[in-house]
């Protein structure tokens, strides 16, 4: 049976501990959410098929087997968002989960009002929608159709790559981007490690685009991991 009665979104939280799953229910209720829990992988996997969730928060570590296994048997099948909640901060622990499907990945111990931001990104990003000619988020304007940027009306002028790395952002608003991702798209560079191009057009972007390029509040970094372009009203 679905869980979505009343229309209220369903997040699945598959996570091992009581006590997070206690506190994950308890701030997901208060804001409109309705909960199902799993407290390992193949109750997850179960409950995922039975009732068709909104949204998943996974953990990586599982009693009985790895969360990165459990993302790849539901991208089988699913194209719900998945955030990943983890204790582990590797940096190649972040790149195997969104390389093999994750929206997006959240460190243990993080603050609700974070988590929550994020899944509202995550769960706008899979409504059917024809594809916006204007992205707009803060004070960044991007019409798709000119290619014309503007910030607060002021129009930038971006060179050919400095447009095209902001539109695969544009294009991914909201989620985390790998460094690989980011170099494979806009370079067709397969080494992830080389980065330091990628870093230097970064902050070229934060010098046209923030007003503050060392405080950025649009264009951020993911430590070890990437980058994310903010959705802001």
């Amino acid at each position: 049976m679905s869980v979505t009665t009343y229309n209220l979104p369903a997040v699945l939280v598959i996570e091992d501990e009581v006590q997070i799953r206690r506190l994950l229910r308890g701030c997901l209720e208060r804001n409109g959410f309705q909960v199902v829990e799993a407290p390992n992988g193949e109750a997850g996997l179960a409950n995922a098929i039975s009732t068709q969730p909104d949204a998943v928060l996974l953990d990586l570590r599982l009693p009985d087997m790895d969360g990165l296994e459990v993302l790849k048997r539901l991208r089988e099948w699913s194209d719900a968002p998945v955030i990943v909640i983890s204790v582990r901060n590797r940096e190649a622990d972040k790149i195997a989960a969104l390389n093999g499907g994750a929206n997006d990945y959240l460190t243990k111990p993080f603050g609700t009002g974070e988590l929550l931001a994020r899944l509202q990104v995550a769960l706008r990003s899979r409504l059917p929608m024809t594809k916006p000619e204007v992205f707009h988020s803060g004070p960044l304007t991007v019409d798709l159709t000119t290619r014309t940027v503007t910030i607060k009306d002021r129009i930038i002028k971006l060179t050919a790559t400095e447009y095209s790395l902001l539109l695969f952002f544009v294009q991914h608003a909201g989620k985390v981007l790998t460094h690989g991702q980011i170099l494979s798209e806009v370079w067709d560079v397969q080494e992830p490690n080389e980065t330091g191009q990628l870093r230097v057009y970064i902050r070229y972007l934060r010098e046209k685009l923030e007003p503050n390029p060392a405080k950025p509040q649009l264009l951020m970094t993911e430590p070890g991991v990437g980058y994310r372009l903010v959705l802001r009203d």
